[in-house]
This record gives C-alpha cells, structure tokens and sequence, in this order.
C-alpha cells in the first residue's frame, strides 16, 4: 500500500457515518442474590484508473490490520486483530512473586484458594458426569500502593489515582486478583449439594434448571493440578437422589463447594442428552464493553461497574420463561483470573448458567483466537443430540469464523445464530468483520441484528403484554422451532469484509447494494486516483 493512499484513507476516517444512530447505553442493574462468591477484599489514464481501482480493493483487503494500526499508537495490536479481550500475557509463577516483591517463605504460609468455575455435567450409559473446572492459587498480601502501581499497567491516559475511589477499589481488585500465584501439583476436593437457585431472572430460582431431590455427595478430583494451576475434568458422580437424564428432560443444578477455601464455590449443572442450550458470548452483546475503543474498554472492563446492553436481561428472562428446559452457558475467551466478575455479573443480572473461560495455558494472541472454537467443540462433541442458540456480536473476528464453522462441523446441531452488529449500532466502532464464513449457510438460519427486541420476543403467553408497549419491535420468531430471521430486517452480507471506510464491502453477496454505499466507494475511488494520480 503507497504512503498516499495511507495517508488519505487515514485522513478520510474520522467522517465516516456509522449506518445508524447509536441508542444511549443501558442503566445498570440492582443485584439480585448472586451464588457466585464475590471477589476477595484486596482487591493510460483510463486503463490506469481501473488498474489503480482493482489495486485500491485488494489493498483494502490485504492491508486492514495495517489501516487500523494507524488510527492511534494507543491501540494494540491485538484489538486491531478482533481479539475481544485487553488482557494478554498475564503474569504467573515467579512473574508474579518477583513483581510483588514476596520470597519462597512468605509464598509457603500464605492460606490455599480456589477458583471453581459454574460448569456442565452430561449422561452416559454409567450415569452422571460432572466437569470439575477452575483453578488452584494463593493471594499474597499486596500494599494499596503496589496495587496502585500494578493497575496503572492497565490504564490508557489515566491512572488508580485520578480515577472515582469506586472504580479505583475496583481496578485495584482486579489487579490483585491478576496477580495470583498459581498452584500446581495440588488436590482438590469437591461437595456437591442440590442448588436451590442459579442467577437473577426468569423462571422462579433463575435458569431453566431445577432443584434436584438428591445429589449431595462428596468428590475427589482424581489429578492434581497442572503447572498453571489449573483443573479441568468430567468426573463420574454418584445418582444418590439425582433423576437420570435419559428419563427426564429437566436440567438439574448443583451447588459444588471446593473443600478447604471458603470462596471456591459455584453452580453447575446437569444437562440431558437432548433439548436447546444457548452458547452466549458475554461482551458488548450482554454488557456494555467496547472492546473496539481501548481506553473506555479498560476502564469498563477494569473499573467501572459492568452495564448491561440495552434489554437483554429481559431478552434471556423471557426465554428462560418461555422455552422449557433452556440450558444457558456462557462463554468468554477472557482470561480466568478477570472472570469472577464477569459470573459475579451474569448471576446477578441473567438466568443462571455454566460457563467457559480461557484457561491459563491459552496466554497468546494466537492461542486467544483458537481457544473459542476448541471449547465451542467441547460443549457441542459433550452433547451431540442437542441443538444450539449461538448469540455474540460482530466485533470478535474469531466468533465470525467459529459460529459458522460450527453449522458446517456439527451438521443439524446449529439451530440459530444471532449476531449484534456492532459496526452499526456503535458509531465508536470502525473496525470491519468478516461475512465470509456464512456463505453457504442457510440464510434463514442466522441474523445480524440492531435491536434487541427485533428478535427476542417469541409467540408464547407473554405475546400480547409485549406488543401494548413494544409493538413498534415486536417480531414473533419461534426460535424453539427454528424459526431465526425476520424477514423485515435486511441483512445484506457480501461474503466478505464489511464495514469498511465510506461503505466500502468487499465479497459477491449483497443481494441488495445500497445505492449510497456505491456512490461513495465512487467518490472515494475518484479522490484517492486523484491524489496518486496529480
């Protein structure tokens, strides 16, 4: 790419129009009774102008990377590669204890915690198989300035000090909960008791689960941890009370208290071989991250309270109410050490629910970028006769690629996918994403949506309550039955990257241009082969 075009494609960015106007973000939330344990309190010309033009498109698609890192030294690389997270690399093992200045001894008397992870269990012809997953470590005794020196690692154009003492409480928590020092070659111990309930909303006790009349018992998980601390294993428990799941369609939740820490507790849940589970990504589709915007995605991420995006806890209440039997999980690539508060939020905010989250050994960029696709495989190889929701956003190019890949890897398992696209409801986002993958699929199996409503509301019993005060958003799509794409919500995929500078999509499939996108990509086209060519 000619430093020209560079130039003036950079130049040319700050008056690019997002495709619609952005709604104010959402309000937050009260609590309502979370199960999962709070975080710890430390916390020719002719010729040559087409030449030119065919070269102008391949560069857009060659080079996006190389455009967005232009737009600020302050971005990292890894936002510019779609990767929807801000931390990398964190610190483990002797990192850590050199960074906070603590010898072997100091390390050695220091109490054990345990960081237990809300997960799934499935049926087999032997019974019940719980996974056990979470994290052995110790919490060294870290002084409010050090922790203050840490955090502002972290912080773009900001730092602990200048920040409300709330979100500076908050980074520093965060921080203290990053450095951690995990525990290898550990044993861990588990009991396990019937749940009572699981998150904040939708059918009585939260999540499509129920209380069981039995499973309370006691586990030893039979490895020891690994080098990163880290455990993760089904393991067959006993019935004691629990309904088989090849004579019940119901979800079972049970409490999983980790023997010997008194905040390595969670909520897990036992799921049949059939029935619909939603696989939901966490940011900037359930909460107001914006990963596409460093500095406010650190301070939202780090220190400010998490908000919920617009209506989705009603969204996932009335599913939870409506389709019997919905299994919800979570999935974030978001490092382990940073996710109580992501659970802490879910629980407080949506139907409860398993969760996945990056494990330790998954630290890289590269890494970060498979690591969605190998646990979606997990879930979707642990139940091969269920079918799946997938929800998340656009801004995540490893989503783009994962979810449609996961309709042609695990054929008749997909039942919707239902993106945000975030380019068009956040004119703070100006990274592209990639449509290619869903070619191929069936159109009607996938949506990319604006507004969470557009969606959501099904043809059940709570029809009618809805369309007195939200009828301007209300389509009754029965998702249940496979119904995904309301035909009045254009969609307009070209197969390509979209999202591009002046309109600009690349790929063969839209099946309806926008008239207006191609007058820019004209005039845009005509001023860059001016400015090459004068």
């Amino acid at each position: 790419m000619s430093p020209a075009f560079r130039a003036l494609l950079i130049a040319l960015i700050p008056f690019i129009s997002a495709s619609a106007v952005p709604e104010p973000d959402s309000v937050a939330v009260a609590p309502e009774h979370p199960l999962i344990t709070p975080s710890p309190t430390l916390r020719g010309p002719v010729t040559r102008t087409l030449h030119l033009r065919r070269g102008i498109l391949d560069d857009l698609k060659g080079d996006v990377n190389s455009i967005l890192s232009d737009l600020g030294s302050n971005i990292p690389s890894y936002v510019a590669s779609g990767v929807p997270n801000f931390f990398q690399d964190f610190p483990v093992g002797d990192d850590v204890r050199k960074s906070l200045g603590v010898d072997e001894s100091q390390v050695s008397a220091l109490p054990t915690s345990v960081l237990n992870v809300p997960s799934y269990g499935n049926w087999t012809d032997q019974g019940w198989n719980l996974r056990f997953r979470g994290n052995v470590y110790k919490q060294p005794n870290t002084t409010q300035e050090k922790l203050n020196d840490l955090a502002n690692i972290f912080l773009i154009d900001t730092s602990v000090e200048t920040l409300p003492p709330d979100q500076a409480n908050q980074a520093r928590n965060l921080t203290a909960e990053i450095f951690v020092l995990q525990q290898s070659h550990e044993n861990v111990t588990f009991n396990l008791k019937p749940a009572p309930t699981a998150g904040a909303s939708g059918e009585q006790g939260g999540g499509g689960a129920v209380t069981p009349n039995g499973g309370s018992q006691q586990v030893k998980f039979p490895n020891p941890t690994t080098t990163e601390g880290d455990f993760d294993d089904f393991v067959q428990i006993e019935s004691n009370g629990l309904a088989d799941g090849n004579k019940t369609s119901n979800i079972q939740r049970l409490n999983v208290y980790t023997e010997g820490s008194v905040i390595g507790n969670a909520t897990s849940f036992l799921v049949p071989p059939t029935g619909l589970t939603i696989i939901s990504d966490i940011d900037d589709i359930l909460r107001i991250t914006k990963i596409y915007q460093p500095k406010e995605g650190l301070l939202n991420s780090f220190a400010r309270p998490f908000v919920q995006w617009k209506t989705m806890p009603d969204i996932y209440a009335n599913w939870s109410r409506s389709i019997p039997d919905f299994h919800f999980h979570y999935l974030t690539t978001t490092p382990e050490q940073v996710t109580r508060n992501y659970m802490d939020f879910i629980y407080k905010t949506y139907p409860g629910g398993s969760f996945d989250t990056r494990p330790l050994n998954f630290s890289d960029v590269e890494a970060t970028l498979s690591i969605r696709k190998y646990l979606l495989n997990k879930i979707f190889e642990t139940y091969p006769k269920r079918k799946f929701i997938l929800v998340a956003d656009t801004s995540n190019s490893d989503v783009m690629k994962a979810y449609p890949q996961m309709a042609t890897d695990f054929p008749g398992q997909v039942q919707c996918i239902f993106l945000r696209n975030t380019s068009a409801t956040d004119d703070g986002d100006r990274f592209p994403y990639d449509t290619s993958g869903f070619k191929g699929l069936a159109n009607n199996t996938y949506m990319f949506f604006k507004v969470p409503r557009v969606y959501v509301f099904l043809a059940f019993q709570y029809q009618n309550a809805y369309k007195a005060s939200k009828k301007d958003d209300l389509t009754s799509l029965d998702i249940q039955n496979g119904q995904c794409l309301n035909a009045s919500i254009q969609q307009n995929l070209t197969f390509g990257y979209q999202g591009l500078p002046f309109g600009i999509n690349l790929g063969k499939g839209a099946a309806n241009p926008s008239s207006k996108a191609s007058l820019w990509t004209g005039a845009f086209v005509a001023g860059v082969v001016a400015a090459l060519v004068l």
